[in-house]
């Protein structure tokens, strides 16, 4: 047999395990062609919005490629591969393996072996991420906020809105889960707008953790607030309740867990104070428009290592963000909470923020350290007062 012959031996195989289902994948090597740096070729099979298609993996020598095609198209593709350029093959089936290889162009082999895997994969194009919020027609707050149909299917312009509430959650989780209460959880969420995180975490709190959770949702516009108690009642969550409110003159009693997402300016403040003052156990902030500090900065003009750069007007907003959240963090820790700070994107339509998280900790803590640290990065950078010490004396 020729090299053609050959060739088309393992050409008309993969073309038989497309029509028997039994394909399950192939892979190109010993590459000698004109295509710079490629060096490999794996192809399997993959259902994009339930439409089956080969995909492509092209390995060069420092990155990878991936390309999808129908059958006949990818079928074309290695046929011409293995004339012009590949001078070896493994097509893998259930039902045995065919190997192609050519010698420097002397001796050409084609051989069938056991199969060596036996069962079909799975076709997903991504392996399914496990959501912390599911969707099903009985969750009706997704369904009233627009975010799915009727059927509990997600909408296509809601996707973003979906994977954020996720995410959300996705950051949480685990802390929420070591917050387990005889009585029930207390939760004060600030500035709850339209109420989207709000609701997704009374969800995953009550029908996902199976604890019983009380929220109250802060929102100063009357017409949201109206707008989340309504969908609260028609979802029969009871213990989700929204007032009208300003985070500054809102009085907290006892909580375990407060919430201030894109609270502007010193209201992040606000809400750390309440939540440091209440002793809960979890401060969720993610905070924006961090004025505050820059006015001071640009009033001092104070000289440090970085003057030179700062002096540019969107570096010095983000040292000032950098060291507001910073600070506030440090103020945390001094007061016995364990934070992190984490990326979280608030909206489709917004830059991306960090999140502070601040679980309380009953380690041992250092506050001689944390202040001079504090006041080192106040002097450093022509800061005389930070709103957060202040409203904690």
């Amino acid at each position: 047999m020729t090299k053609i012959d050959k060739i088309n031996s393992i050409v008309n195989e993969l073309k038989e395990s497309f029509n028997n289902n039994t394909f399950v994948k192939i892979s190109l090597a010993n590459y000698k062609g004109s295509e710079p740096d490629l060096k490999k070729l794996f192809t399997k099979k993959i259902r994009i919005k339930d439409e089956e298609k080969l995909s492509f993996t092209y390995r060069y020598k420092t990155r990878d490629i991936v390309k999808n095609y129908s059958f006949n198209e990818g079928l074309e593709i290695i046929a011409n591969y293995l004339q012009t350029g590949f001078n070896a093959a493994t097509l893998f089936t259930i039902k045995a393996d065919f190997i192609y290889e050519n010698f420097n162009d002397k001796k050409f082999v084609f051989r069938q072996s056991k199969a060596s895997i036996t069962k079909l994969p799975s076709l997903e194009h991504d392996r399914k991420k496990e959501r912390k919020i599911t969707v099903s027609d009985d969750k009706k707050y997704l369904y009233l906020l627009d975010i799915t149909d009727a059927n509990g299917k997600v909408l296509a312009k809601s996707q973003n809105k979906y994977k954020q509430l996720n995410h959300y959650i996705e950051i949480l989780s685990s802390m929420l889960s070591n917050l387990k209460t005889d009585s029930g959880l207390k939760i004060v969420d600030m500035g709850s707008g339209k109420g989207y995180l709000t609701f997704a975490l009374y969800d995953y709190l009550t029908n996902q953790l199976k604890l019983k959770a009380d929220i109250t949702g802060v929102e100063f516009r009357p017409e949201l607030v109206e707008l989340c108690n309504k969908i609260a009642i028609e979802s029969g969550y009871s213990n989700l309740n929204f007032v009208e409110g300003e985070i500054q003159n809102f009085a907290i009693e006892k909580t375990h867990i407060i919430i201030a997402l894109h609270a502007c300016d010193t209201a992040t403040d606000d809400a750390i104070a309440k939540g440091i003052n209440t002793n809960a156990q979890l401060i969720v902030t993610a905070p924006c428009c961090q004025h505050q500090i820059r006015k001071q900065m640009e009033q001092t003009n104070a000289e440090n290592l970085l003057s030179p750069i700062i002096k540019h007007g969107i570096f010095l907003e983000r040292q000032a963000e950098l060291l507001t959240d910073g600070i506030r963090a440090l103020v945390l820790e001094y007061f016995g909470y364990k934070t992190k700070v984490v990326e979280f994107i608030a909206d489709a339509h917004t830059h991306k923020n960090v999140m502070i998280i601040a679980e309380k900790s009953n380690q041992k803590v250092d506050k001689v350290n944390i202040l001079k640290q504090i006041n080192k990065l106040k002097t450093e950078f022509g800061i005389s007062f930070f709103e957060l010490e202040k409203m904690l004396k």
